[in-house]
């Protein structure tokens, strides 16, 4: 019964943080021109508040991992906790732009040291017969908290003004601070007493933030192929240094000797670069084409995260039964079909039409999701869960990133510098096609990636040669 408590505690905890972290993102969206409009920014610095967040996400994700390995999971993820709601609460008294874009980055730190640990937390609680249900319970509430984001952030900064979202965002962060301190009991260190890699960790994120700022700015600034050409460069220097460091933040054996983490990992991050934009490209094609209200267009894109957010706990469920790798590979299957059918977009689609296209991505997307987290999880030994989580969560920002800079690359070279809502419809809807049709091949290349990972959710491959630490 100990441990049935344990578990029911820890999921509880990680899909309270799950919603909390994921409601924030997807609420802020609502909020920018408001914001934008109070500290009289321009739409370039406005759009930083999403940048800075994700940039600072990526950047961490991987040394706070390879931190909470090492000094304990709980520990590393309550100081996320309570950082992410001290910072959230920070952001309510900006008097500037820049203020409140500074304070988003701490604000992206805190919510990387949350994605480093809970993930590494459920898969230490969870025996591998249940570990993919509970990995699909963590991946639908994530998903509740992107539906729920847009309706509630929009009412919230209507009726209230956009501090609201901050306030209640606070509010779910006290609630799971004081949850995990005074519940959650434990410690989980699979390599403690082992050292932190400084250099390595300096490294990797000097090359990862330069990267993904390079292809931030790819159509703006005269500084972006610098950028990604100084980014790669210091990232092969890490993957370098890091072959020669006794007990580094990465362990590249990961990613050359265990077939099934790599393979798993890089269908994760080709999977978010085909569909992250979809949502953005439709809410311009809604509003922009069809003239739909952004309210109106707002329930249309509802369709995709409720169908994510039912079938998840269905598809982790599946997944502790059949092989991780098939389950995945037909939801990545279902989503790149979903991907081609908006390469038909028309200029006036009907609206079921479009409403059972998103709802098919969703249903590929739950497929995909949890059982490819449990195949990550399940391929790694315990002392690396920390590690393996960061990676995955990397992998995603790093699609993310990816998706946001095809898309803008697109539309930039169809429309120009246009502002959107004076932009000429047909040439929109042309970029708008030519982008599903990357976003299609992109998906195809992810079946088979996935097809070809090999190896089962549970069979973790050691990925040293020195004894384990203390779990």
């Amino acid at each position: 019964m100990e441990q049935k408590s344990l578990e029911r505690t820890a999921l509880i905890n990680v899909m309270l943080t799950s919603f909390m972290v994921t409601f924030m993102g997807s609420a802020i969206n609502l909020s920018l021109p408001s914001i934008g409009q109070e500290f009289n920014s321009s739409v370039v610095l406005t759009g930083w508040v999403v940048t800075s967040y994700l940039l600072a996400s990526a950047a961490f994700l991987l040394p706070i991992g390879r931190l909470a390995d090492i000094v304990g999971r709980r520990r590393v993820y309550l100081t996320g906790v309570v950082g992410f709601a001290i910072f959230t609460l920070l952001c309510t008294f900006s008097t500037s732009m820049k203020m409140f874009i500074g304070l988003r980055v701490l604000q992206g730190l805190a919510s990387s040291l949350i994605f480093g640990t809970g993930m590494a937390i459920l898969t230490s609680v969870f025996p591998p017969d249940r570990r993919g249900r509970a990995l699909g319970w963590s991946v639908s509430v994530t998903y509740l908290g992107l539906s729920v984001g847009p309706v509630l952030g929009g009412i919230l900064n209507h009726q209230l003004g956009w501090r609201s979202i901050f306030y209640f965002t606070v509010l779910l962060g006290v609630g799971a601070a004081a949850f995990t301190l005074t519940r959650l009991k434990g410690e989980w260190a699979g390599a403690r007493g082992e050292t932190f890699d400084w250099g390595g960790s300096l490294l990797y994120m000097l090359g990862l933030t330069a990267l993904l700022l390079g292809m931030s700015t790819l159509t703006g600034s005269s500084w972006s192929v610098g950028l990604l050409a100084g980014g790669a460069t210091l990232l092969a220097v890490f993957v370098i240094y890091e072959l020669r460091v006794h007990q580094p933040v990465l362990q590249v054996g990961l990613l050359v000797r265990n077939h099934a983490f790599a393979y798993s990992n890089l269908a994760a991050m080709i999977h978010y670069s085909a569909t992250f934009a979809v949502s953005f490209l439709m809410s311009l094609y809604l509003q922009t084409v069809q003239g739909y209200s952004s309210q109106s267009a707002g329930f249309v894109l509802l369709s995709q995260p409720l169908i994510m957010a039912v079938f998840s706990p269905l598809a982790g469920r599946l997944s502790d039964r059949v092989e991780p790798r098939l389950v995945a590979s037909l939801g990545m299957g279902l989503t790149t079909l979903g991907l081609f059918g908006f390469v038909f977009l028309g200029m006036n689609t009907s609206p079921a039409l479009l409403v059972a296209n998103l709802a098919m991505m969703g249903l590929g997307f739950a497929l995909f999701s949890s059982p490819n987290s449990n195949a990550v999880m399940g391929s790694v030994d315990r002392r690396t869960y920390g590690i393996a989580s960061s990676i995955l969560g990397t992998m995603r920002l790093v699609g993310q990133a990816a998706s946001m800079a095809i898309v803008t690359l697109l539309i930039g070279a169809y429309v120009g510098q246009q502002a959107f809502a004076s932009a000429d419809t047909t040439l929109l809807l042309k970029g708008t096609r030519v982008a599903f049709m990357v976003f299609t091949g992109l998906g195809v290349l992810g079946v088979g990636v996935s097809l070809v990972r090999g190896g089962n959710a549970g069979e973790a491959i050691p990925t040293q040669a020195f004894p384990p630490g203390e779990e």
